[in-house]
């Protein structure tokens, strides 16, 4: 864990610059959002300022891809980003590294792994045993999606190669180029590296690991408490979007979507929207519960990444999800 968070700060500093330039339009009437990587996996944030629940809101959103949850975290830390959307693990080992004013999730959005193993042959019957050594690019070690993956081989009994030499924003084109015999990859690249012939879709991470808490919106406890409007804003729209994508077709979502992904077509969205509503990807309530945080600890102990626990109140704030929900879902 030692070596993780010493990633984490040791990446402020080469995000800083960058993103201390953006954001500055407006009036300040902006609220920065690093994003782990940009896939319909976040669809009901995109919805949201697709639908101008943002602006009903008074602000607008910049997005940035940080490319991996310690880049994302140390844009966080660094002042480049006022919000975090990534991993709560990345709040963990911040915790435990003593941080002052490490940040707090203030609400989590998605509920399992949205990536899906992609491999170089088609395989209709695939069984997890089927990966029993073989090399497979999974993830950053310590990030939830490789200890996911580690827990999913585990309750298997399977023991496969993990190759974690490779930056998550990289592991698709690493794969193109002959690296590993499976790869993990997120909606919508994992439709269109089928549809390209380059590979197949053989199985759902998330389908098979149940439910955890993956990815969460986090800041600062200095900025939650000097900008709470924003906070409570930024859960209402994609509270109100996530509730959109329930009572609507993904025809009709899909259309509001294809602006926030150039290059993919309308049809491949609806395919990766209809994949997440399969796997119940998104919570509705958006606070975090204890037992989820729990769970999670037990996996990131598994993997032998957590010296310590964080409690619950530690890391985890709820009270404008809850008020949130109880609005939204009157």
């Amino acid at each position: 864990m030692k070596r993780i968070v010493s990633v984490i700060f040791g990446a402020i500093f080469a995000l800083a610059l960058p993103f201390a330039l953006a954001g500055c339009k407006k009036n300040g009437k902006v609220l920065r959002i690093n994003e782990v990587t940009h896939s319909v996996f976040y669809a009901p944030l995109y919805l949201a300022d697709a639908l101008g629940y943002f602006e009903e809101e008074g602000f607008e959103i910049e997005l940035t891809n940080g490319g991996g949850a310690d880049a994302t975290m140390a844009a966080v830390l660094s002042g480049g980003a006022d919000i975090g959307f990534c991993g709560p693990e990345a709040a963990i080992y911040v915790h435990t590294g003593g941080s002052d004013d490490a940040p707090k999730v203030f609400g989590q959005l998605t509920k399992r792994d949205g990536s899906f193993l992609v491999g170089r042959e088609a395989e209709p019957d695939f069984d997890w045993k089927n990966l029993a050594g073989k090399e497979i690019l999974a993830g950053r070690q310590g990030g939830v999606p490789a200890m996911t993956f580690e827990y999913v081989l585990k309750s298997e009994g399977v023991t496969a190669n993990l190759n974690y030499g490779v930056a998550f924003n990289m592991m698709t084109s690493a794969f193109e180029s002959g690296v590993a015999d499976y790869c993990t990859m997120f909606e919508p690249v994992a439709s269109e590296f089928q549809a390209a012939g380059k590979g197949y879709i053989v199985a759902s991470v998330g389908e098979k690991s149940g439910a955890i808490p993956y990815t969460c919106f986090m800041a600062k406890p200095s900025y939650i408490a000097k900008h709470g409007d924003r906070i409570e804003g930024l859960l209402r729209a994609v509270t109100k979007a996530v509730k959109y994508i329930d009572e609507n077709s993904s025809d009709k979502v899909a259309g509001y979507l294809t602006k926030y992904f150039d290059g993919t077509s309308e049809a491949s969205i609806k395919i990766s929207l209809e994949s997440y509503k399969r796997i119940d990807a998104w919570v509705k309530n958006m606070a975090m519960e204890e037992s989820a945080l729990d769970r999670l600890q037990d996996v990131i102990e598994e993997a032998g990444e957590l010296e310590q626990r964080v409690a619950f109140d530690k890391l985890v704030t709820t009270d404008v999800a809850q008020k949130v929900y109880a609005e939204v879902y009157a």
